[in-house]
């Protein structure tokens, strides 16, 4: 009978999955319909808003021949050397800072106010003072990212902390676990989901905050190549650019989440 009811869950569970794929299909023919259908009764200049035919043929010039005579594996290569390296930094200094503020009052009491006062303005209002502090190069657009990064990663590892059941702590200890044991064993383990979903904001922020600094000080990078076509009025190139973002934007997360389900394989099983 249990053999029986697991059956049914899992074919519903396969039909509510194909029902949800069907829809995002849908919802995208519908989005390029439109596109179309407004390029088509010309309601706008194809100036302002290109037919998706003549951006599908931008894209692969873009592919072929680059932007302005530069690769756009290179500008990809420019902008993911940012943010890949900020996002490094962030997650080997923000996890064990925020499980350790998490785990002891006085450590958070240290970070947490440096954080929170930080957190909420905009990057862009002091990326002015890190091109003083730190010159117009990478440098500054890396620590610009690790400061947006840092927050999610570290909020979300406090608060994963505070999650625990301080009943399975305490069972630990009375079963002789020592401090170390009970961290790597309990605390770490347990706030794994949360610091995956903590990296997983952290990353779209990082990306929006390196667009916009692309745009205001940089020769290459996906965003700079927006800004710059924006100067021309190449609304084609501004629209793979966006889309050029948003497939790998998409690309990454689904790269984490393929990450997270490996190593935090008994998510939604306990």
């Amino acid at each position: 009978m249990n053999l029986n009811n697991f059956k049914k869950d899992s074919e519903r569970e396969v039909k509510k999955n194909n029902i949800e794929k069907l829809l995002t299909i849908a919802t995208w023919f519908i989005i390029l319909g439109v596109w179309y259908l407004i390029t088509k009764l010309e309601l706008f200049s194809t100036t302002l808003v290109p037919s998706p035919y003549k951006v599908w043929i931008t894209f692969i010039n873009i592919l072929e021949d680059g932007y302005n005579k530069v690769s756009i594996w290179i500008h990809l290569g420019a902008s993911f050397k940012r943010l890949f390296g900020a996002l490094g930094l962030a997650i080997i200094t923000a996890v064990p800072m925020g499980l350790l503020s998490g785990y002891f009052s006085k450590i958070k009491a240290i970070i947490d106010s440096v954080v929170e006062f930080y957190r909420p303005l905009p990057p862009l209002a002091y990326y002015t003072l890190l091109i003083l502090w730190f010159g117009i190069d990478d440098t500054s657009k890396i620590i610009l990212l690790y400061l947006a990064a840092f927050a999610p990663i570290y909020i979300a590892g406090v608060a994963a902390v505070r999650k625990i059941n301080k009943d399975y702590i305490l069972s630990a200890k009375s079963l002789g676990a020592n401090p170390k044991q009970i961290f790597f064993r309990i605390v770490l383990p347990a706030c794994l989901p949360e610091i995956f979903t903590g990296i997983r904001t952290a990353v779209g922020v990082a990306y929006t905050t390196l667009v916009s600094a692309e745009m205001i000080a940089a020769t290459s990078g996906i965003g700079w190549m927006v800004f710059d076509a924006a100067n021309f009025l190449k609304s084609n190139v501004i629209i793979v650019g966006i889309l050029i973002m948003g497939i790998t934007g998409i690309l990454i997360d689904l790269g984490l989440r393929t990450l997270e389900k490996k190593i935090v394989f008994w998510k939604g099983h306990v």
